[in-house]
C-alpha cells in the first residue's frame, strides 16, 4: 500500500492499495472518503497535483464509486479500550 502525507490544503493523507485499486483519503476535519478501482496513474498524479484537493474535485469524486472506509487504527484501538471497560476478569 502506498501512502502520501500532505502539510496543507483539505486532504491530509492519501493512501492507495494497487491490487485493489482502493483510494482512502482523509481530510483535515477527520473524516475519510473511500473511493473503488482507482488506477495507480492517477493516485499519482493525486500526490503530484498542486492543489490535492482540486485534483480530487475534478477527477476522481464523480469518476470513481464511492467505499466504505477502512476502519483505522486509532478507532480499532479506541474500540478495545471501551471493550475492556466491561470485561469481567
Amino acid at each position: 500500500m502506498s501512502s502520501k502525507t500532505f502539510t496543507s490544503g483539505r486532504i491530509r493523507k492519501a493512501e492507495h492499495d494497487a491490487s485493489a485499486g482502493r483510494l482512502d483519503l482523509h481530510w483535515d476535519n477527520g473524516t475519510v472518503t473511500a473511493y473503488k478501482r482507482v488506477p495507480q496513474e492517477v493516485y499519482l498524479r493525486l500526490c503530484s497535483a498542486p492543489n490535492p484537493a482540486t485534483y480530487w474535485e475534478d477527477r476522481i469524486a464523480e469518476e470513481y464509486p464511492k467505499a466504505t472506509p477502512k476502519m483505522q487504527s486509532s478507532e480499532s484501538e479506541a474500540a478495545k479500550d471501551f471493550g475492556s471497560l466491561f470485561d469481567d476478569r
